[in-house]
């Protein structure tokens, strides 16, 4: 059989594969127009601010918003603070009766994948062997994995390879079942037979309490390996998101709201807070990818290119007839490419509160990693002015000047014992509930390490000067204290380029503020080009280096590069920064109301995606098998399988995008076919996927 498959696949060399994109839009016969007047609710966690907007979705309009801190140790207190604060600002009376929906889109399942934070988990692989086993990594994404390998799983047609050893899955789980909080599954070809992850899932139910993820349940490509790092990375954040699903209810309760609440995937859609609770991996990149709608709804355009500049990172994307394009390769968080379908972005690590420092050479440093900026610090806690103005005032060198360390805002949970070693832990007890001069705490390279190693743990957060100090120096800022930032500019240009300054003259400061604000409209602008040219740029390309400066001067040349569509920069700080980006790279800039809030906006105006994919296959003459659930369909004609494959596509799509949350789902369907040459209608059908993708506004109270 395997040798009549292959001389059909033999057959298809020599031509070019036909995909056949026969596409349909079905409308839901119910489908009906959304209400005029539905407040709906956004909130987006940033590595600052979280978010919250109220949007009056049938006028297009948003209607309030409000800001609070990211209380990084604990998301929901951030998220209870904007929720409470948004309905208190409003200016049209909307109170908790009158929200409809709240959704929200959080790096929640991002920063906990990438910090290497999560619950104990287990992972059970069927059919795999050790390379496959090594491909999938999962060790190195969660070290303190238990694991099983045994035989079983199924072929490329869904047939058993081996039987199950049901026994020794039993044995695992009740070894394992009190050291970890949740089991993982993954077994080989289960996307065309998952019966065994089927069985394995049951027998997991039934010796525990524990969450159990299947990676066919998780993803629908062939790619065994990076299913199954999907779905343990999946099982190891189920308990953080539903705990945070379960702070935002109950503050919903608190405010008297009674609506669905629904989390933003990092594809744009909207899924329901029952779905994410079990599949929290879809959420990563959520922020991003709210931000790409959130500027659609803002902007009232279709095609354009978004930039979103937040105070850790600037995220790119263009859009295209209204849809941003999605990245079929899948997301990649932490370092690892998962099969997460998301928004195709590109990231930098430039925000206003990247580090800014100054070189040996005396220019401008623009780091990529976020610290706290010295204005926020200066505000919440008056005392750090004092240890600006002493250090400002000493003699001596300062080493580490005007940089500080502080436990993360909001409640943290303690490390564990074992943890941290002798000398992190050392550091970790000098840092108290006060921020702490890094002159007074690293006295060695070594207790420097261990600090670094501390923040990057998100035990321990630093301060220090960001270009959000600098826009305070300027004036283009005012949310946070400018003495506080006028003394770290200070600083800097005492103890980095060695100047002499005097707090009293400002021009100093004003200068070097607007030294790092024209580096932030550089590296923007050579962020864009690079986005838009898809190309790695040399940082001393001399074409590129004469638009980004703005002086468009290279020899005896001209130098114009501008992109071909619009750009929508949204974001807090996008207006200090776009204008001049835009008269550098000679392309109009829109700079929407309610920019600064657009992650929530998009949350809150997103609409529910579903998507089905389904093969059939011909494992043998005269045999057409359509592969879903435990026992793929066989069928002795290619017709009937194709249109039993559609039909059952376009019901599992539509019941799945009501599963997560829409009302009234319309559908896309797709069918990729291969045939063999010259043969009419069905008669040569090899194989075929379907696809079918559904879609409709979310369900409201």
């Amino acid at each position: 059989m395997d040798c009549f498959v292959a001389l059909l696949l033999a057959m298809t060399v020599y031509r070019v594969v036909s995909a056949s994109s026969v596409t349909l839009r079905i409308p839901h016969p119910l489908a009906k127009l959304s209400p005029m007047h539905r407040y709906s609710i956004g909130i987006d966690t940033g590595g600052t601010y979280t978010d919250a907007a109220i949007i009056d979705a049938g006028a297009h309009q948003v209607v309030a918003s409000a800001k609070a801190l990211t209380t990084k140790g604990d998301l929901s207190a951030g998220v209870i603070e904007a929720l409470t604060a948004v309905l208190k600002s409003n200016q049209v009376q909307v109170s908790g009766p009158d929200i409809s929906l709240v959704s929200l889109s959080t790096t929640l399942a991002t920063n906990a994948i990438v910090e290497g934070h999560g619950s104990e988990i287990a992972m059970i692989f069927i059919g795999f062997d050790a390379q496959m086993i090594e491909r999938a990594n999962v060790r190195g994404a969660v070290p303190s994995a238990r694991i099983l390998q045994i035989p079983g799983g199924h072929n490329h047609a869904g047939d058993e390879v081996a039987p199950l050893d049901r026994e020794k899955i039993e044995s695992f789980v009740r070894l394992h079942a009190h050291e970890v909080d949740a089991f993982a599954v993954a077994a080989q070809y289960s996307v065309r037979n998952p019966s065994h992850e089927h069985a394995a899932r049951d027998i997991v139910r039934a010796l525990t309490s524990c969450a159990v993820t299947l990676s066919s349940e998780i993803a629908q490509d062939l790619d065994a390996p990076r299913r199954a790092l999907t779905a343990a990375l999946n099982a190891r954040i189920i308990g953080r998101i539903g705990a945070l699903i379960a702070a935002v209810r109950n503050a919903m309760t608190q405010l008297r709201i009674v609506a669905p609440l629904m989390i933003v995937k990092g594809d744009g859609a909207l899924a329901s807070a029952e779905v994410i609770a079990e599949r929290p991996i879809e959420t990563i990149l959520s922020g991003p990818a709210a931000s790409v709608i959130g500027a659609k709804f803002l902007s009232n355009r279709r095609n354009f290119v978004m930039s979103d500049i937040g105070g850790t990172t600037t995220d790119v994307a263009i859009l295209e007839n209204g849809w941003p394009k999605l990245n079929r390769a899948g997301a990649v968080v932490g370092g690892r490419r998962t099969m997460v379908r998301a928004i195709d972005m590109r990231t930098f690590g430039l925000g206003g509160d990247t580090q800014a420092d100054i070189d040996d050479q005396g220019r401008v440093d623009l780091g990529t990693n976020r610290i706290v900026p010295l204005a926020l610090l200066g505000q919440r806690d008056p005392r750090v002015l004092d240890m600006l103005r002493a250090q400002l005032n000493e003699r001596d060198h300062v080493p580490h000047a005007g940089r500080f360390a502080l436990k993360p805002f909001g409640e943290i949970a303690p490390p564990k014992m074992g943890a941290l070693s002798a000398r992190e832990a050392e550091v970790y007890a000098s840092i108290g509930d006060k921020p702490v001069a890094l002159r007074d705490i690293i006295f060695s390279p070594a207790a420097h390490r261990a600090l670094n190693r501390l923040a990057a743990l998100g035990l321990v957060q630093i301060a220090g000067f960001t270009p959000s100090d600098a826009a305070h120096v300027l004036r283009l800022q005012s949310q946070w204290s400018r003495e506080a930032a006028l003394l770290g500019a200070a600083l800097l240009l005492r103890w980095r380029r060695m100047t002499a300054v005097n707090e009293t003259d400002e021009a100093p400061m004003l200068a070097l503020a607007q030294d790092i604000v024209d580096a932030v409209v550089a590296k923007t602008g050579r962020v864009l080009i690079e986005t838009l040219s898809a190309r790695e740029l040399a940082l001393d390309d001399p074409f590129v280096q004469a638009v980004v400066s703005g002086s468009h001067r290279f020899a005896n040349l001209k130098v114009s590069i501008a992109p071909a569509f619009p750009v929508v920069a949204v974001g807090g700080p996008a207006p200090v920064y776009y204008p001049e980006v835009g008269k550098r790279l000679h392309c109009e800039i829109v700079l929407p109301d309610h920019g600064d809030v657009a992650n929530a906006v998009g949350a809150g105006v997103g609409v529910v995606r579903a998507r089905i994919m389904l093969e059939l296959t011909m494992p043998g003459p005269g045999i057409w098998r359509v592969h879903h659930d435990d026992k793929p369909a066989t069928f002795a004609e290619p017709t009937e399988a194709l249109d039993y494959a559609i039909d059952l596509a376009t019901d599992l799509a539509r019941s799945g995008a009501r599963h997560s949350g829409a009302a009234d789902p319309e559908l896309d369907v797709h069918v990729d076919r291969v045939d063999i040459p010259g043969m009419d209608g069905d008669k040569g059908l090899i194989a075929a996927t379907v696809f079918v993708e559904s879609w409709g506004d979310p369900l409201t109270a």
